[in-house]
């Protein structure tokens, strides 16, 4: 069964990894797509083949030939477009952040559920198949029991103090209001669902340190301690001001060895998976491929639509990282351990 997919927004992400990802997906099409600006819209849709462009997202849900939603919005206004969507009877995936609060996701987890409709969350990360294998690894007991898990997601130019405002469709990361956190929001978010995801735990303590400052109160750079309920500890660095940043990984250690993937958490497929326990060897290169993620993660949704299993990450995976969200801003500011019930 084809599935008609419409995106929310013409910025960067649905321009160079959705579109193209939906297009690339094997049972999906892209029938629309919604923004304020129609010019922007129809220039949208010729670029990426789709039939139908709208600056009025009521207008396009009204199309009976949209399936699936692809909401990528500011971050403030995925709670608005999801309602929205659920109302219309259409099926969800919503970028990451899901919404700026727990509160918000949880009314977008219950609007998807009354409606009868998937809801999804674009946690990209889930679909490499490395970050699969050490899941699997450790679903398994292969490591032994657990004690220190890592993930980083840095990046920066060189010369840079701080990174420059970004290109004007992307403006909206510069307004706390609209997007609720700095690199957090951007990438840290991606990493602490990631070890969610290999870990099968959840976070419950969150020690904080960023750069915000009164002047500008979206982080650029964080630190990040954690503790899960099974009492293993985690840290997580993520921010655009370390230039040539080696260390993109995701790592987990046990009692009997190490396994995670090297040069991995980034927006394309890459990295090196890297295994060595008491049982177990394994080091595999993954070929760099700028879409595959995506791709996989639209062919996921459309067989949680189809009945087939569910979304990669769900709406409960996006409201835990609002909680955690939550957490490390009250943390950062406070210097203070936060717990998260």
């Amino acid at each position: 069964m084809t599935l008609g997919w419409a995106i929310i927004s013409t910025g960067r992400h649905p321009d160079t990894k959705m579109a193209p990802a939906i297009n690339a997906a094997a049972d999906a099409t892209l029938i629309a797509v919604a923004s304020r600006d129609a010019g922007r819209a129809q220039a949208f849709a010729h670029k990426h083949s789709a039939t139908s462009a709208y600056d009025d997202i009521d207008a396009m849900l009204a199309n009976p030939a949209v399936d699936v939603v692809y909401v990528a919005s500011p971050n403030a206004l995925h709670l608005e477009h999801t309602l929205k969507a659920a109302a219309a009877g259409k099926h969800v995936l919503v970028e990451k952040p899901m919404a700026l609060t727990a509160e918000d996701c949880q009314a977008m987890i219950d609007a998807c559920a009354n409606a009868g409709v998937k809801l999804g969350v674009g946690f990209h990360l889930r679909t490499h198949p490395g970050h699969q294998r050490v899941r699997e690894l450790l679903a398994s007991g292969g490591l032994g029991a657990v004690t220190l898990t890592t993930a980083n997601w840095g990046r920066g130019l060189r010369g840079q103090i701080k990174p420059p405002p970004r290109a004007d469709l992307q403006a909206w990361w510069d307004d706390p209001a609209m997007a609720g956190a700095g690199a957090f929001m951007a990438t840290g978010v991606h990493c602490v669902d990631l070890m969610r995801y290999v870990l099968g735990r959840e976070v419950t303590e969150v020690t904080a340190l960023n750069d915000a400052t009164s002047d500008r109160p979206l982080e650029e750079l964080l630190i990040m301690s954690l503790r899960f309920d099974d009492g293993s500890l985690g840290t997580v660095m993520t921010g655009r001001r370390t230039p040539d940043y080696q260390g993109n990984d995701v790592m987990v250690y046990g009692s009997e060895g190490r396994a995670g993937v090297r040069e991995s958490i980034a927006m394309v497929l890459d990295g090196t998976l890297d295994i060595n326990t008491s049982d177990t060897e394994a080091s595999e290169p993954y070929k760099n491929h700028p879409l595959a993620l995506y791709t996989w993660q639209v062919d996921a949704f459309n067989s949680a639509v189809a009945g087939y299993g569910e979304p990669a990450a769900s709406g409960m995976d996006g409201l835990r990282a609002a909680q955690i969200t939550r957490a490390m801003v009250e943390s950062a500011s406070t210097g203070r351990r936060v717990d998260i019930p």
